[in-house]
C-alpha cells in the first residue's frame, strides 16, 4: 500500500441516494460522434463555473506520510500530530465590505428544483461546510454553483439544521505550499538526468539541469514518469499518459547548449527497421560490430566509419566523447536526403505586412510600427558564429489592395507596386522584394519614413486578410525559402475578397449546444490556406489591434496551424499600450526559432503516440508538421498501449525534429527520455506531475470545444478527476472511513487546478468576456508549455506592502482568494498574460507616494499602464519584482491598476481562482465537496 499525501475528513462526506455513476468516457474529447453522455451516465457537476484563468500546479515530491486532517484533529501515522482548532475565527484579513453580487445564482438555468438546492444547503450547513471566502449573509445553497449535479432526494441528515460553521481554508491542500515545499527540497540544486523514470523538480522550482542520458525536463515533461504495464491498468486509473514537448526551449546560460554532431555525407546512424536515431538506448553487442535498437529490438550492423571497441562492461570506449551515446538531447547536421528536392535550403525570410487602413493611420499605429522596425531589424536572429543575420526581409502594406515594395540596395528610393486583383494574388516582383537588411538599410529606412505619409490622406477603412497571407506565402514560394509573416491588422476583413468575414458574434448561442460554432472559423478559406502555408514553410504571426469584434476564431486559425503566435491588444492607444506591443514585437523577432519543421515521436514497443495538440498541422497520423517552431511553443503528445510494457525495459520516447536554422542549415534535433513501467497502480500515482496533467487536460478540452457542447466537456473533466482519485482511494490508500477525502501526494492540488480550468472563460462564458477573448485564450493555451499553463490557470498573487526594499528576493506568494487580501495592503497578481496591482482602500500613504508619486489612494490614476520611474527604494524594488515576474514569459503582461471597491475590481476578482465565480463557477472548497461526493458514489 502506498502512503497517501492528503487525507481530510470533510464535513461533506455523506453520500446522497439517486446518483448512479458509470465510468467517465475518457478519451472521447474532440470526437463529434460523442455529443452526449452514454445512457445511464450521471451528468456530473453541471456548468462548472466562471472565473478567470486559474491555476495549474506541479506535482509534489514522493509521499511523506499521510496528513489526515479530521474535524477533531489529525490522525496521522507519520509526522507529529497536527491539531486544528474547529471552525476558524472571523478572518481579520477579510475585507469587511459587502461583496458585489450581480448574481448569487449561477448564470445557468438549473435543472435542480429550488427545494433540493435549499435541501442541499441545509444538509451542507449541517455538515459544517461553507465557502470560506464569502462575506455577507448568503445562504450556503447559493454557494454551490453546480446546478445539475445533485438530483433531488431526501437529505439523509438527522436532527434540525445546525448553525453554519466554516471549513478552514488552511486545512485543504495549498498550491503555494506545494510549490514552496518543492523549492525548499530541490531549489538551487543540480538535477542530473542519469536515472530512468525519475521525477524532475516542479516547473516553479529553479535548479540547474545536467543532461546525463535523458532529455532535460525543460524539453520534455510527462503526466507520469511511470507508465502502467498494461492497457487494462491504464483504463482502470484513467490517468492520461502524455508528454509535453518543447523542442526549442530556452536553456539558461549556466547549462550546456546542445552539441552538434556531424557525420558528413553519411548522415546520422539509424535503426534499419524503426528508423530511430542513434541514442543512449542502443545496446552495442558482438564486440561493438552490431547494436540492438532500444525501441524495436532490431539488431543492426554498425557502419564501418562508426565502429569502436567495447570496454569490460560492454560500453563503447568513446561513450563519453559522443553526445548521441551519452546525452539525452543533441543535434545532427542533416544531409541532402533530409532537404526539399534534395538541395540545401535558402536562408529564411521575414515579411512585414502592415494594415494601412484609415483607423490605423489616424491613431498613430502605422507610424509606431515603422519607427520600431528601424530598431528591431538591427536585431534579426543569427547563428552564434555569424557576424550578421542571413535572414532576408520584405515589406507589404495593404487595405483593400496590396502594395509590394522594391527595396533593392541599388535604388535611390523604394518603388511601390500595387496588386488590385485580390482574388488571385500574384507576386509582382522577385528581384528587390526580399533583401539583406544590411545591404539595403538606407532604402528600407527611407521606405519606413515614407509609409505613414504615403497613406496619410487615405479614407479606406475596408481591409482584406486571406489575400495578405496568400501574397506573403507566394513571395516565399517564389524565392524558394521558408519564412515568417508578421501581420499587423486591426479590423474584421469585410472587403470583397477570399476570406471575407461578417460579424457573427451571437450572444444567443451561449450556453446552447451551438456555442461551439463561435470557436470554429466561419469560412472554409482559412484551413486550406494554412495547409498551403505549412507545405511551403510559411509561418504566420499576427498582431491584432481590435476596437470591436474581429472574429479571432477565423483570423487566428492560420497563425495557430502554422506554428505562429497571435498577439491581441484591445482598444489599442499609442500613448498607453505601445510599450506592451513593442516588447512583444522585439521578443518575437529575436527569439530562437526553427523553420519548415517536421516532428516525429517514436516509442519503444508496447505503446505509441496517438494524439497531438499544439500549433501544428497533420497530414497523416505520425508526421507533425510546423511551418516554424520557436522556443515558447510546446506540443502535447498522448500515448496509448498497443501491447504490454515490461518493468525491465521501461517505456522509451524519442522526439526528432527536422528543421532549417535561421542561417539556412538543415538540422535534426533529438530528445530522448526513458520512463519506468510498473504493474503496481501506486507507482503510477506516485510518479504523476499535476502541472503536466493540467496542461494535457486543458489542451484536450480546448480541442474538444470545436466539436462538443461545453457542458459535456465540463462533465467529462469532473468525472475523470473523480475517477482518477477514486481509483487511488480504492487500490492504493490505507483503509479509512468512507467520509475521508484522500488525495495522492503527487495530486494534492489536482482538484484546485482542475476547478481553475473549469472556470476558465473558454469552458464557461461570462457576460463581460467577449467571444473574441474566449477564442484568443483558447488559442494561447493550445501551444503553452507546462510552466506557462501552470501560471495561467493559477496566477501568482504577492503582497507588495510587506516589501523588504533591502532584499532582492520576491515576496512570498499567497493563495488566490479574496480572504487573503487586506484593506491596508497592496497586492500584485500575474498570470502570464495580465498583471494587476490591487490597492486596498487603506493602503499606506508613504507606499502610494513611493510607487506613484501622489499623496494618497484617492490621487492614484488607474489609467496608467506602467509605473513611473521614481528612483526611491519602493519604486525600484517593485519595478524589479515586476521585471523578474515578466522574465521568461512569452507575452508582455499589460499592467492594470485596480482600486478596492471600484468597478474594475470585478475583472480582477475573476483571477482570485479559489473563490466562487461571480457568474457561476465553484469555490475551491465547494469543488472539493463536489468531487468528494462523486468519489463516494464511484466507490459505492
Amino acid at each position: 500500500m502506498s502512503q497517501q499525501g492528503y487525507v481530510a475528513t470533510p464535513p461533506y462526506s455523506q453520500s446522497q441516494p439517486g446518483i448512479g455513476l458509470s465510468p467517465p468516457h475518457y478519451g472521447h474529447y474532440g470526437d463529434p460522434s460523442h455529443t452526449g453522455s452514454p445512457p445511464g451516465m450521471m451528468k456530473p457537476a453541471g456548468p462548472l463555473g466562471a472565473a478567470a484563468p486559474g491555476g495549474m500546479l506541479p506535482q509534489g515530491h514522493p509521499p511523506h506520510g499521510p496528513h489526515q486532517f479530521g474535524q477533531n484533529g489529525a490522525h496521522a501515522q507519520g509526522p507529529p500530530l497536527q491539531r486544528f482548532p474547529g471552525p476558524p475565527p472571523v478572518n481579520s484579513a477579510a475585507p469587511s465590505y459587502a461583496p458585489y453580487s450581480p448574481s448569487t445564482q449561477s448564470s445557468y438555468p438549473s435543472p435542480v428544483s429550488t427545494s433540493s438546492v435549499a435541501q442541499l444547503g441545509t444538509q451542507l450547513s449541517a455538515m459544517h461546510v461553507n465557502s470560506y471566502a464569502n462575506y455577507g449573509p448568503q445562504m450556503a445553497g447559493a454557494q454551490l454553483s453546480y446546478p445539475g449535479s445533485f438530483p433531488g432526494g431526501p437529505a439523509q441528515m438527522a436532527g434540525p439544521p445546525q448553525p453554519q460553521k466554516k471549513l478552514d481554508p488552511d486545512s485543504i491542500p495549498s498550491p503555494i505550499q506545494v510549490i514552496e515545499n518543492d523549492r525548499a527540497t530541490r531549489g538551487g540544486q543540480v538535477y542530473t538526468t542519469n536515472t530512468r523514470g525519475q521525477i524532475p523538480p516542479l516547473v516553479t522550482t529553479d535548479c540547474t539541469i545536467q543532461d546525463q542520458g535523458n532529455a532535460s525536463p525543460r524539453y520534455i515533461r510527462c503526466t507520469t514518469y511511470c507508465f502502467p504495464c498494461t492497457s487494462d491498468m491504464a483504463k482502470q486509473a484513467q490517468i492520461p499518459l502524455a508528454a509535453i514537448i518543447k523542442p526549442f526551449a530556452t536553456i539558461p546560460s549556466n547549462e550546456t547548449p546542445l552539441y552538434l554532431v556531424n557525420h558528413g555525407e553519411t548522415g546520422p546512424v539509424r535503426c534499419n527497421r524503426c528508423k530511430a536515431y542513434m541514442c543512449p538506448f542502443m545496446q552495442f553487442i558482438e564486440g561493438g560490430r552490431r547494436y540492438q535498437c532500444g525501441f524495436c529490438s532490431c539488431v543492426n550492423d554498425v557502419p564501418p566509419f562508426y565502429f569502436q571497441h567495447l570496454d569490460h562492461i560492454g560500453r563503447r570506449l568513446d561513450h563519453y566523447e559522443k553526445p548521441e551515446l551519452s546525452l539525452g538531447s543533441y543535434e545532427y547536421v542533416a544531409t541532402l536526403d533530409y532537404c526539399r528536392k534534395n538541395k540545401p535550403p535558402n536562408p529564411p525570410a521575414f515579411i512585414f505586412m502592415i494594415d494601412v487602413s484609415y483607423s490605423n493611420i489616424k491613431n498613430g499605429l502605422v507610424k509606431l510600427i515603422c519607427e520600431e522596425l528601424k530598431t528591431v531589424l538591427e536585431k534579426l536572429p543569427k547563428e552564434d558564429q555569424e557576424e550578421t543575420s542571413s535572414l532576408r526581409v520584405g515589406f507589404i502594406t495593404y487595405n483593400k489592395v496590396l502594395h509590394f515594395f522594391n527595396v533593392k540596395s541599388t535604388l535611390a528610393r523604394p518603388q511601390m507596386m500595387v496588386v488590385t486583383d485580390v482574388s488571385e494574388v500574384f507576386v509582382p516582383l522577385l528581384d528587390g522584394f526580399l533583401v539583406s537588411y544590411q545591404e539595403s538599410q538606407s532604402v528600407i529606412h527611407n521606405l519606413l519614413d515614407q509609409i505613414p505619409e504615403m497613406f496619410a490622406d487615405s479614407n479606406e477603412n475596408e481591409t482584406v486578410f486571406a489575400p495578405v497571407i496568400r501574397a506573403g506565402m507566394e513571395a516565399l514560394k517564389a524565392a524558394d525559402c521558408p519564412g515568417k509573416l508578421f501581420i499587423f491588422h486591426s479590423s474584421l476583413p469585410t472587403a470583397e475578397a477570399p476570406g471575407k468575414l461578417k460579424n457573427r458574434d451571437d450572444k444567443k448561442l451561449i450556453n446552447t449546444d451551438k456555442e461551439k460554432i463561435l470557436f470554429q472559423p466561419q469560412t472554409n478559406v482559412y484551413d486550406p490556406l494554412a495547409k498551403d502555408c505549412v507545405a511551403h514553410g510559411c509561418c504566420v504571426t499576427l498582431f491584432l489591434f481590435p476596437s470591436q469584434y474581429v472574429d479571432v476564431a477565423s483570423l487566428g486559425l492560420v497563425p495557430q496551424l502554422t506554428g505562429g503566435t497571435l498577439y491581441k491588444y484591445n482598444n489599442f492607444q499609442v500613448h498607453l499600450d505601445s510599450q506592451q506591443f513593442l516588447n512583444d514585437l522585439r521578443n518575437d523577432i529575436e527569439k530562437k526559432i526553427g523553420f519548415d519543421a517536421i516532428m516525429r515521436v517514436r516509442t519503444s514497443t508496447g505503446f505509441r503516440a496517438t494524439d497531438f495538440f499544439g500549433g501544428i498541422y497533420m497530414n497523416n497520423t505520425t508526421d507533425v508538421e510546423m511551418a516554424a517552431i520557436d522556443c515558447d511553443k510546446a506540443v502535447t503528445v498522448e500515448f496509448k498501449h498497443d501491447d504490454k510494457l515490461s518493468e525491465d525495459s521501461g517505456a522509451l520516447i524519442q522526439c526528432a525534429v527536422l528543421y532549417t536554422t535561421v542561417s539556412g542549415q538543415r538540422r535534426l534535433r533529438i530528445h530522448n527520455l526513458g520512463l519506468n513501467c510498473s504493474s503496481q497502480l501506486a507507482d503510477l500515482y506516485n510518479s504523476c506531475e499535476t502541472d503536466a496533467l493540467i496542461n494535457f487536460f486543458a489542451k484536450s478540452a480546448f480541442k474538444a470545444v470545436l466539436h462538443q457542447p461545453l457542458k459535456v466537456i465540463r462533465e467529462i473533466l469532473v468525472n475523470q478527476t473523480a475517477h482518477v482519485l477514486a481509483c487511488y482511494r480504492k487500490n492504493c490508500a490505507s483503509p479509512s472511513a468512507a467520509s475521508q477525502l484522500i488525495l495522492p501526494d503527487s495530486m494534492k492540488v489536482l482538484p484546485v487546478y482542475m476547478n481553475c480550468l473549469l472556470k476558465n472563460c473558454v469552458l464557461l462564458s461570462r457576460p463581460e468576456i467577449s467571444t473574441d477573448e474566449r477564442a484568443y485564450q483558447r488559442q494561447l493555451v493550445m501551444t503553452m508549455g507546462v510552466a506557462d499553463s501552470q501560471l495561467f490557470f493559477y496566477p501568482q498573487l504577492r503582497p507588495i506592502h510587506t516589501l523588504d526594499v533591502k532584499s532582492t528576493t520576491l515576496p512570498a506568494a499567497i493563495r488566490c482568494s479574496e480572504s487573503r487580501l487586506s484593506e491596508e495592503g497592496i497586492f500584485l497578481l500575474a498570470n502570464g498574460v495580465n498583471m494587476f496591482l490591487w490597492l486596498g482602500v487603506s493602503s499606506p500613504p508613504e507606499l502610494i507616494q513611493g510607487i506613484f508619486n501622489v499623496p494618497s489612494f484617492a490621487h492614484v490614476n488607474t489609467d496608467i499602464t506602467s509605473l513611473p520611474e521614481l528612483g526611491n527604494p519602493y519604486s525600484q524594488t517593485l519595478r524589479m519584482i515586476m521585471g523578474i515576474i515578466q522574465q521568461k514569459r512569452p507575452y508582455s503582461m499589460k499592467l492594470t491598476i485596480v482600486k478596492q471597491r471600484e468597478q474594475p475590481e470585478m475583472v480582477f476578482r475573476q483571477f482570485l481562482v479559489e473563490d466562487k465565480g461571480l457568474y457561476g463557477g465553484s469555490s475551491y472548497v465547494d469543488f472539493l465537496c463536489c468531487v468528494h461526493k462523486e468519489i463516494c458514489q464511484l466507490l459505492n
